[in-house]
């Protein structure tokens, strides 16, 4: 159960996450948390759509936050693939553990895992990875801490590490 009881209304749609519901208790939180989605689009417009899912959902799942990683393993399914048993090109696998070592290591990643991935993006498009991983590392957090409900449509895509 969430601590924090998402607001409910009949003048919200069905599209608001749970996430949103729960921010919307505090509208200067909730502005800066939907800044994720217009990052999201921009990491897309880097990667490609199926590279910036399998990016955020390295992210979510190396913070440990089943929400967000139900998300974006929704997003990957529906796209056709099994997010673990996918083929990545080495511009992928190193995008992904790129990822996985920010949320693992808070942010102290060692060089080689940097440089790995700045031989594919430039200055500008490294600002947008890191701070599109630190947004959602947010997330993550925010999710975990008030342990937010996983919303019905994510439901069947929660991985079998999260059952209880």
């Amino acid at each position: 159960m969430a601590r924090i009881n998402p607001i409910t209304s009949n003048h919200l749609s069905s599209a608001v996450t749970n996430t949103q519901k729960t921010l919307a208790h505090s509208l200067p939180a909730f502005d800066v948390y939907i800044q994720l989605y217009s990052l999201f689009e921009k990491v897309k417009d880097v990667t490609g759509k199926r590279t910036a899912a399998l990016f955020a959902w390295s992210v979510s799942t190396a913070s440990n936050s089943a929400l967000c990683t139900s998300f974006f393993r929704k997003i990957i399914v529906e796209d056709g693939e099994n997010p673990e048993e996918i083929t990545l090109n080495d511009h992928e696998k190193v995008l992904l553990d790129f990822g996985s070592a920010i949320s693992q290591h808070k942010g102290r990643i060692a060089d080689h895992i940097y440089n790995s991935l700045a031989q594919y993006h430039n200055e500008e498009e490294m600002v947008l990875l890191i701070a599109f991983a630190g947004q959602l590392i947010a997330t993550n957090i925010f999710n975990n801490v008030v342990e937010t409900e996983i919303d019905e449509s994510l439901t069947q895509y929660l991985p079998a590490k999260y059952y209880v």
